[in-house]
């Protein structure tokens, strides 16, 4: 018998940008999703020295918001990419990866996305080689558009914080699902969008769309009202997977200017497409519902 849950792991580099938010809180809102972790990523020295940290305070934020402390595993990542392909960086992380793994199976396997570099991921297989054999489906943001660059006109940035980390998995045989640049760029939602559907719906609400509002204000030189909320088609395809339309290939290997390069055989799938409209509608339809949950209660 086949469990009522799927069991998922979500690794974030969550003070990045403003799209992760969405999706842990995505993620934790949904009731088919037995959460068995939230683990906080780095990304990289750009805007902080600390960018784990700073990742698990807003994990631990969010968590708070939403009447959740306490309640939900969170084992930090890496500070850092790994140094090479050979050398792991050991982590309570990288450990839940490992120790969750080995409870996987055909008929429950074990969801794992990454909203942001592979580290943890590739320091679990180095760390326990026999992971690459368990029943573990990966989920990555991250990479460019396999039809020129897509939307970056140099590396893309997931990739970009641990390209050893990227050919470590990719390398690896493991089920690896990957969603590309020009394919997680198109989950726009605009400021109008988002003060219709979650504006009164409590603190939580308030704080997702202002945090957006902010981090545009102080990252783009130019006007603008909407955000891509790149991060979120992990969740979709851990609740459906069949929103997501794939396409399976031979891995590739990353050079260190992101472009692809010849790689393993290997099969990956690489998704071309996302539902972007049930994404949407079912991550603010539960988000409503946990405002008006908690107002009565």
């Amino acid at each position: 018998m086949k469990p009522s849950r799927r069991r998922v792991i979500i690794n974030t580099d969550a003070k990045n940008e403003a799209d992760d938010q969405f999706a842990i809180v995505h993620g934790l809102l949904s009731p088919t999703f037995d959460v068995r972790g939230l683990i906080p990523a780095h990304f990289g020295t750009r805007r902080s020295d600390r960018s784990m940290e700073e990742s698990r305070k807003e994990i631990d934020l969010l968590l708070d918001l939403m009447d959740l402390t306490g309640k939900v595993t969170v084992a930090n990542g890496a500070t850092t990419g790994i140094p090479d392909e050979q050398t792991p960086l050991d982590s309570p992380g990288a450990q839940l990866i490992i120790e969750e793994s080995k409870l996987a199976s055909q008929d429950d396997p074990l969801f794992v996305s990454f909203l942001g570099p592979l580290t943890d991921l590739a320091s679990a297989i180095l760390l326990d080689p026999e992971l690459v054999h368990r029943d573990v489906v990966v989920i990555w943001i991250g990479g460019r558009g396999y039809r020129g660059y897509g939307t970056y006109p140099g590396i893309e940035f997931n990739l970009s914080n641990d390209i050893h980390a990227a050919n470590v998995v990719f390398g690896s045989g493991m089920t690896v699902w990957q969603v590309p640049s020009d394919v997680y760029t198109k989950v726009s939602v605009s400021y109008a969008e988002l003060e219709e559907k979650i504006g009164d719906a409590g603190p939580l609400g308030k704080y997702l769309i202002e945090q957006l509002v902010e981090w545009n204000a102080t990252y783009h030189g130019e006007p603008i009202e909407s955000r891509s909320l790149g991060d979120s088609p992990a969740i979709a395809l851990m609740l459906y997977p069949r929103s997501g339309d794939m396409r399976v290939q031979p891995a590739p290997r990353f050079g260190v200017d992101g472009w692809y390069l010849p790689g393993t055989d290997n099969p990956i799938h690489v998704c071309e497409q996302v539902d972007v409209r049930f994404l949407l509608e079912d991550m603010f339809a539960k988000i409503r519902r946990f405002a008006r949950t908690r107002s009565t209660s």
